[in-house]
């Protein structure tokens, strides 16, 4: 993940997995198999909920090894099925405020030549502080082991 230039609160990760954009696609869009890979091992995903349309819901809890439990709640602003999905956490299902906004997602999927697909994936956060605050979190590593997973995903389908 690095910063982008342009705006110093958008963070960035550009993987070019060993998977077509099909399977890339299937493996974010497809609740089942977006649990498998979302989180970094020993983490994972419960109460997962994606409606893939504008105004969707988009929620997760993130569980941790020791019994930690992140949610995260927002809605879809955008899908070109198989090319890009928008989310973000400045509201809630039924555009109800979500209080502390802290970013928007972008997520693209692009062919790559041959067997391989471009997946970039831009958080874009309120303000520098949002996005240090989200860099200290792990989002780096995290999303690095993430990626990882959904490539090992995408090459079983």
């Amino acid at each position: 993940m690095s910063q982008e230039s342009g705006p110093k609160f958008v963070l960035a990760l550009e993987r070019v997995p060993e998977a077509p954009v099909e399977k890339t696609w299937r493996c974010w869009a497809e609740p089942k198999l977006l649990k498998k890979w979302i989180c970094p091992k020993p983490w994972f995903a419960s109460d997962l909920k994606l409606d893939l349309q504008p105004r969707g819901e988009a929620s997760v809890v993130i569980n941790g090894p020791a019994g930690e439990r992140f949610p995260d709640a927002g809605v879809v602003l955008a899908v070109e099925p198989r090319r890009c999905v928008v989310t973000t956490d400045a509201f809630r299902s039924g555009w109800i405020p979500g209080g502390r906004a802290f970013m928007e997602a972008e997520t693209c999927f692009l062919p790559a030549g041959g067997n391989r697909c471009c997946n970039v994936a831009r958080a874009m956060h309120r303000d520098e502080v949002a996005r240090t605050e989200h860099e200290q979190m792990g989002l780096r590593e995290g999303r690095g082991k993430a990626a990882d997973q959904l490539e090992a995903l995408a090459r079983t389908l």
